[in-house]
């Protein structure tokens, strides 16, 4: 089982976006039988095989077994992946966005798109993906901001020209600053 799949499709959406299938697919976490998962939700086995048809067509579901109960073959059933993701591209973009300012939300979710299709094309069979995730909470006050934001840029700058030579390995740093919504006690 995979990670993640990256949908690329817009037959894997669709296929994935119906919350009976979604719940079909959790309970596919681990092999079981159409039968078992019927039991687990309180529906019928044929209607959770209807579903896990579909989640088989759009590649999301897999068949890992097949056994022999009461002189029928019952297929065992996982999911492909631990968690999915969506391609911004089934979507597609609305409208233009604007110049690539790098202030704007606009160059934001361009960069998370980029980010997010990287990802997915990682070979995930290699022994080592050498990675580094890191997230914490700044608060500036609003008279610090450009101060703030002129700090980071030199900072990753100097990184960039520390380490952007034509020899290693490559990669991707990708720095996200965004206003992080107040969390309210009620």
């Amino acid at each position: 089982m995979r990670d993640v799949l990256y949908l690329e499709q817009i037959e894997q959406a669709e296929a994935l976006l119906k919350p009976q299938r979604i719940e079909v697919l959790r309970q596919l976490a681990e092999p079981r039988s159409c039968t078992e998962v019927a039991a687990a939700l309180d529906q019928t086995p044929q209607r959770v095989y209807y579903h896990v048809k579909r989640l088989v067509e759009a590649g999301l579901v897999t068949q890992v077994a097949e056994r022999r109960v009461r002189g029928i073959n019952e297929g065992v059933y996982q999911a492909s992946a631990r968690s999915y993701w969506l391609s911004p591209g089934l979507v597609g973009r609305l409208g233009l966005r604007r110049a690539q300012d790098e202030l704007s939300l606009g160059y934001l979710l361009d960069l998370v798109e980029q980010v997010q299709a990287d990802i997915a094309g990682l070979d995930r069979t290699r022994p080592e993906l050498p990675s580094l995730g890191v997230s914490g909470e700044i608060r500036v006050r609003p008279d610090q901001r450009q101060q703030f934001f002129d700090d980071l840029k030199t900072t990753l700058q100097d990184l960039f020209a520390r380490y952007g030579g034509a020899e290693g390995d490559a990669f991707r740093l990708a720095v996200a600053c965004y206003p992080k919504e107040e969390e309210t006690d009620e």
